[in-house]
């Protein structure tokens, strides 16, 4: 055998078969140093793959408070635990994916937008079997730096962990101008693709906020932070599918929602089941919009956000 495939071979007795370190040395006639070595360089070149489950703890009294507040079908709260964002972003996709691999079924259609949370939660799949399902995305590329954060991957990734097929929006997110977005909806291709995404079964959004700690289209280029400050003095609070509403969870009349290329705010509310992603206290306003607006039906959270989510309810009025 050549050399991946002994590593592979080594790797095998002692991850899946539980042989020592020795016993591997003496079944192949070398040191047990050098089955150590093989090992480490086993990992170095991803043959091995190690995956920590943590025992992500969740919050059932919140969980149970914000269905009943906000009429939700199911919530996930994650006891973050003062774990910083990265972990908690981790913990989300854990949970979501969870969800995820419950529900979803053979022959459904499965919308994507983009975003950091909706990456942690594909990354985090893990299905024990193959499904043949479609995965369209819903809105278009953002053409980001890091393309594993965007709709065009993501739905390739997604449908891939279950061997299912996936639908690209040939279509930038945000174009120059309405017209241009009104013409590039024209398009043959992307009114189809549109029209399997509002019959979709099942939709994974991310919620987006415009303060500049944790906005997605700031970090993307698209939006810079004077265009952030002129959102939130327009009453922008969060974003799903790039689609900005205030705290009422209304979608607003601004020149930005008129440039969007992707499924209509209506549209959002014909799919079976929408599970929105995100956390922490930066993104509480955000969150609540969402929620009020009937944007998502099923949310995945930490507790520091569901308690700041609680709390401004009963504030903002």
């Amino acid at each position: 055998m050549d050399h991946e495939e002994l590593l592979a071979y080594v790797a095998s007795l002692y991850y899946e078969e539980d042989l020592t370190q020795a016993e591997i040395a003496r079944r192949i006639g070398t040191s047990r140093s050098t089955v150590s070595r093989m090992l480490r360089e086993a990992r170095d070149a991803g043959i091995v793959e190690i995956i920590i489950h943590h025992p992500w703890r969740t919050v059932p009294e919140l969980e149970r408070e914000l269905v009943r507040r906000f009429h939700l079908h199911q919530a996930r709260v994650l006891q973050a635990q003062g774990r910083p964002y990265s972990e908690v972003l981790k913990g989300l996709g854990v949970l979501a994916a969870r969800h995820i691999d419950n529900i979803l079924a053979d022959g459904m259609t499965f919308g994507i937008s983009w975003g950091t949370a909706v990456f942690s939660t594909v990354q985090a799949l893990r299905p024990k079997r193959r499904l043949s399902i479609r995965v369209v995305q819903m809105i278009g590329a953002v053409g980001t730096s890091d393309p594993l954060i965007d709709g065009p991957d993501l739905a390739r990734l997604l449908a891939s962990v279950y061997g299912g097929e996936y639908r690209y929006l040939h279509a930038p997110l945000i174009v120059e101008s309405p017209q241009v977005r009104e013409a590039l909806l024209q398009e043959p291709h992307i009114r189809e693709t549109l029209d399997i995404a509002r019959k979709a079964d099942l939709a994974l959004v991310g919620i987006g906020s415009p303060r500049p700690e944790v906005s997605s289209l700031l970090r993307a280029g698209y939006l810079d932070r004077e265009a952030l400050a002129r959102l939130r003095e327009q009453g922008v609070v969060g974003d799903i599918c790039a689609r900005h509403y205030d705290i009422r969870g209304r979608i607003l009349d601004i020149p930005l929602n008129r440039r969007i290329v992707g499924i209509e705010p209506e549209d959002i509310h014909t799919i079976g089941q929408v599970i929105g992603v995100a956390g922490g206290a930066a993104k509480a306003e955000a969150i609540l919009g969402a929620l009020r607006g009937g944007c998502v039906d099923v949310l995945i959270t930490d507790d520091t956000a569901a308690e700041r989510v609680l709390a401004l309810d009963e504030t903002e009025g």
